[in-house]
């Protein structure tokens, strides 16, 4: 709900209590209770409440400065982003602009449900930014500096933990040069980048300032996971890597296209516009994850696409192998693992525990059974990665039959089998884990524990003179029925029948009596009881022991087990992508990716498709209905760059825009696309500008919003970029739309070069742009009928060539229920409005052209007047249809 939630906890027992008023002399009556955490949205780490959602829940902190030598509005953002639930920091900074648009791109991709910032010191846009792109965070702002750490300041914060950690044997204090050198390396490439990586820092600083207020800062720092912010200035990237190594948390990531945060709104990729909710979008077409850390995965991927061919080609290889050869290890892993519980954060969650920090610390007094709680989830962990094993086992039978490099190399090398097999070995030697279960403790077996075992034998020895002592009695009384009896807590008391009393000697004490028997202590019996009793507490203590030694053995392989949830993750995936290439309707293929030599002019970008559809619209046709295809040429060296499209209203254009951006995404994340064939070279960056819309709250009108959006487009695109544009140029008037909408086009063909697909109602640019060879004139197919003096339109969804000679808006207000007086008042206007565009149109035409051929006419070097009487002549026609078409 938002709050903050402070947990209190009881660090003292009634005995202790008591111990502590005798030593002060004081006479207190309550036990002592402190503070042992704080429980926010974005701090959650316990199992039971993380069950119902296996989204990651995002902290970000958020530090701004200006980057100099440039202008005011161009800032460095630092930014921290924390999974408390899996102990995963993401650490970055980025140069942004005006717009933030960098910074909307990673709040749209991740949405964090809470923010950590400096009170007072980011500017305006950030703030904008911050609360544009985000759906009601928990928001904490900290003092800077004392609060809110600067680079220096966490540093030495750094130095102070991981310097303690290593080495605390001079003088109790943390060395502070190991410190750094035990840093993980990621957080040292970060400190070694100087002034590159000061916002980055002091992000890290807020964030674990925030943590250490809310006590967990040892707990998530002790199993945390420094990596670098996918998409910022200090993330290196690195070519593929093939081997078992690259299974590890890398510093370096795969190349990947760009999405904006207006990609991820306009195309429905992880939140639909209607609700905000997962249902309609590409990744709810793409996600049949069976474990949650996969669906995290398979997320990371989408919001990620590849842009190496050759990573994206060995993905699809992996996905071929996933329906081929794997097919039936792939239909167990599904089965099996549909039932296993979250291992990534249940592995992270043990690991916290092993720090005995906050509620977990030993001064903690807590009634409910918290070991019986935490050993459940060990044995669900244990037994979770049994049934892992058992999946790994058929995919690894198969390991030299597969297409793709990675799943080979995966298998092929042997290195995760035999490793996981040996560590659950451990533990499968150690205990009976049905025992352990039925009972709610270890019970260790022989070898597992020195003491333990010391304990045990200790116990047995004392138990053994005890028996023999029983058998010395029984010989002395002559009486085979003697034995030890229980009375209450008392042990051992020997029960002699009252007919050999006479026998028993003064020094037995009676301890209690029933009819006909009385009941004996001795000397030897209580020096041997006193013995037992004192070995067996020593054996309890040993046996409490046994649950956190093997704690503490299991996070020894702590990067072990996250790199084998690493690799059933990435199984997940790939089977969640074979599956969803299965579940397209009608017919799908496998993209063909086509290389780019990017230094030569001998290739060029591309994008052909043959019938096309749309992967979301039309998985949710029903009764029915189908989808209409259509082919798309763009780039090569064959068709135009980009494409003007023209067509009625609600005649598809922004559909078939949608998606053809749509089966770029799936053809780069790996998975099959809805048509008979789709060609594409990769496309590094994808640009959407689409839909009127406004920001009343943030003072921007919608023609600005436009504006924004278009602008990150003209300065950010590339040669191998994908710009959409759907009527660019609506929210100002037509005059000044069109100009812009004309010089944007005329940009983004000519100068840039990149690929685009450009929608528009302005009918003048398709004129402009007839003879252009960079951009292809298509149009929305519709059969128009009359009825009444009002058009009625019929959509045909169908891609053809040429400009429509107009958008037919009058046909969407008779679909809208409009009154016929209306509609035929507003026909009549505009074929009014018509005429006179189309006079204003010719009578321009007829100037440019006169122009042009008195151009020529100054251009001559002599004067030839069979040449002048002839162009007199074709000027004189010119006049006669000018002045017919304007009458007409």
């Amino acid at each position: 709900m938002g709050h903050r939630v402070v947990i209190v906890e009881q660090v003292e027992t009634p005995g202790q209590l008591e111990q502590r008023n005798l030593k002060s002399g004081t006479k207190d009556k309550v036990v002592k209770r402190e503070v042992c955490g704080i429980i926010t949205k974005g701090t959650i780490m316990e199992t039971e409440m993380l069950s119902c959602s296996p989204d990651a829940a995002y902290l970000m902190a958020v530090v701004e400065s200006s980057k100099e030598g440039n202008a005011d509005d161009l800032c460095v953002i630092g930014l921290c982003v924390l999974d408390a639930a899996t102990s995963r920091f993401m650490i970055g900074q980025c140069s942004d602009d005006l717009a933030r648009s960098r910074l909307r791109s990673l709040l749209s991709e991740l949405r964090p449900v809470e923010l950590v910032k400096p009170t007072g010191l980011l500017s305006a846009a950030t703030e904008k930014a911050l609360k544009e792109e985000t759906h009601n965070p928990l928001v904490t702002s900290l003092a800077p500096g004392t609060d809110f750490w600067d680079a220096d300041k966490t540093i030495h914060e750094l130095q102070l933990l991981f310097g303690a950690k290593t080495d605390n044997s001079v003088g109790n204090k943390p060395n502070h040069e190991v410190g750094l050198s035990a840093l993980p390396h990621s957080l040292q490439m970060l400190v070694h980048a100087g002034n590159k990586a000061e916002a980055a820092l002091s992000a890290l600083g807020g964030c674990i300032s925030y943590l250490r207020a809310a006590l967990i800062d040892r707990r998530l720092l002790s199993s945390g996971r420094f990596e670098f912010l996918p998409g910022s200035d200090n993330c290196p990237q690195a070519p593929r890597k093939d081997s078992l190594s690259s299974m590890d948390f890398s510093d370096c990531e795969e190349p990947y296209m760009v999405l904006d945060s207006s990609a991820f709104e306009n195309l429905d990729v992880l939140e639909n516009s209607v609700d905000g909710s997962t249902q309609g979008t590409l990744l709810a077409q793409l996600d049949h994850c069976v474990t949650a850390f996969g669906r995290r995965l398979l997320r990371q991927w989408i919001v990620r696409p590849l842009l190496h061919v050759a990573a994206i080609s060995d993905r699809q290889d992996a996905v071929e192998d996933m329906k081929g050869v794997g097919a039936e290890a792939a239909s167990k892993f599904r089965k099996i693992l549909s039932k296993i519980p979250d291992m990534e954060r249940l592995v992270v969650r043990l690991k916290s525990c092993n720090e005995k920090t906050g509620r977990d610390a030993n001064a903690v007094v807590l009634y409910e059974d918290a070991a019986k709680k935490l050993l459940k989830e060990f044995l669900g962990t244990l037994r979770g990665f049994q049934t892992v094993n058992e999946v790994l086992l058929s995919f690894a039978n198969i390991s030299g039959q597969y297409q793709s490099k990675r799943l080979g190399s995966l298998f092929d090398q042997g290195k995760v089998m035999p490793k996981l097999l040996s560590m659950l070995k451990y533990f499968e030697d150690a205990f009976d884990w049905l025992d352990a279960e039925k009972n709610g403790y270890i019970r260790p077996h022989h070898g597992v524990d020195k003491e333990f075992d010391l304990r045990a034998e200790n116990v047995r020895v004392i138990e053994e003179k005890l028996a023999a002592y029983l058998e010395e009695q029984k010989k002395h009384f002559n009486c085979q029925s003697l034995a030890f009896v229980t009375v209450g807590k008392d042990r051992y008391q020997l029960e002699i029948p009252e007919s050999l009393q006479s026998k028993v000697p003064h020094d037995y004490q009676v301890e209690s009596q029933k009819k006909g028997f009385r009941r004996y202590s001795t000397s030897t019996v209580k020096q041997l009881l006193s013995e037992l009793v004192y070995e067996e507490e020593c054996k309890e203590v040993a046996l409490k022991n046994i649950m956190q030694g093997l704690l503490t053995h299991f996070c020894k392989d702590y990067t072990s087990w996250l790199m084998v949830i690493r690799l059933i993750a990435e199984l997940d995936a790939l089977i969640s992508l074979a599956v969803a290439s299965n579940c397209i309707v009608g017919e799908a293929c496998r993209p063909t990716l086509v290389e780019i030599n990017r230094f030569s002019d001998a290739s060029a970008p591309l994008i052909l498709a043959k019938d096309l559809r749309h992967p979301i619209v039309e998985a949710s046709l029903d009764g029915g209905r189908c989808f209409v295809p259509n082919d798309i040429r763009l780039g090569g060296k064959e068709h135009p760059p980009f494409m003007l499209l023209t067509g009625p209203n609600m005649g598809g254009k922004s559909t078939l825009i949608r998606q053809v951006c749509l089966a770029v995404i799936l053809a780069q994340v790996g998975a099959h696309v809805p048509a008979k064939e789709f060609h594409l070279s990769p496309i590094d960056r994808i640009f959407v500008r689409m839909g009127a819309k406004d920001k009343i709250m943030a003072a921007q009108s919608t023609f600005l919003v436009e504006l924004l959006e278009t602008s990150s487009m003209l300065t950010s695109a590339t040669q191998y970029s994908l710009v959409a544009l759907d009527e660019l140029g609506r929210g100002t008037a037509t005059s000044d739309g069109q100009a812009i909408a004309h010089a944007v086009l005329e940009h983004l063909a000519h100068k840039v070069g990149c690929l685009g697909m450009f929608s528009t109602h302005y009918h003048h640019l398709a004129d402009d742009h007839a003879n252009d060879s960079m951009v292809a004139l298509k149009h929305m197919a519709c059969k128009v009928e009359s009825h009444g003096g009002v058009e009625k339109v019929t959509f045909l969804y169908k891609l053809a060539d040429g400009a429509c000679p107009k958008s037919y808006g009058v046909n969407v207000a008779r679909i809208a229920g409009m009154p016929d007086s209306v509609l035929k008042r507003a026909a009549l206007q505009a074929t009014q409005l018509e005429c006179k565009e189309s006079k204003d149109a010719i009578h321009g035409w007829g100037i440019r052209l006169l122009v042009e051929v008195m151009q020529m006419v100054k251009k001559l070097e002599c004067v030839d007047m069979t040449i002048i009487m002839d162009l007199h002549k074709k000027l004189r026609c010119m006049h006669k249809q000018l002045q017919d078409s304007m009458k007409s």
